[in-house]
């Protein structure tokens, strides 16, 4: 199964309980869900994680999606959150972010240390030092936010 359709089959389940299904990763073996909490101000805890295990994992029993066996990981995004979804862009506007393209965008390949102004139309909008950019979101290929220390 693809990694959109497993998004599209979990990501309500995970909203019913609260939670926002942050990201997802599919590997040999494993899958690991990233959730978060919609205020900001709270950060997901344990407990959090076991609750959303124990319905995704019911979940996931009844319709098979996964060839094979597996394990399932539920934990939170952590401090250099990955950022895939347009609304993480504009949440986390005013964080500085590492992001790698696919390809090159108006010369640049790589920001390591870029501020995140946001989102304009389909553009992600960095800064770096003077110079702005609008990277369409579909060229990112990685973004993290940088743990502010």
């Amino acid at each position: 199964m693809q990694r959109d359709q497993l998004i599209a089959m979990l990501e309500p389940t995970v909203e019913r309980l609260g939670y926002e299904l942050a990201d997802l990763e599919v590997a040999t073996g494993l899958l690991r869900l990233y959730i978060d909490k919609p205020d900001p101000d709270e950060s997901v805890g344990l407990e959090d994680c076991e609750t959303v295990s124990r319905q995704v994992s019911a979940l996931l029993d009844v319709e098979d999606p996964i060839p094979g066996d597996y394990n399932l990981e539920v934990s939170s995004p952590g401090l250099n959150r990955r950022l895939v979804k347009a609304e993480h862009f504009e949440r986390f506007a005013g964080n500085r972010v590492r992001v790698k393209l696919k390809r090159l965008v108006e010369g640049r390949r790589h920001f390591t240390k870029a501020m995140l102004v946001g989102m304009e139309d389909s553009n992600v909008l960095l800064q770096e030092g003077k110079d702005r950019f609008a990277v369409p979101l579909q060229e990112i290929d990685t973004a993290r936010v940088l743990p502010k220390f």
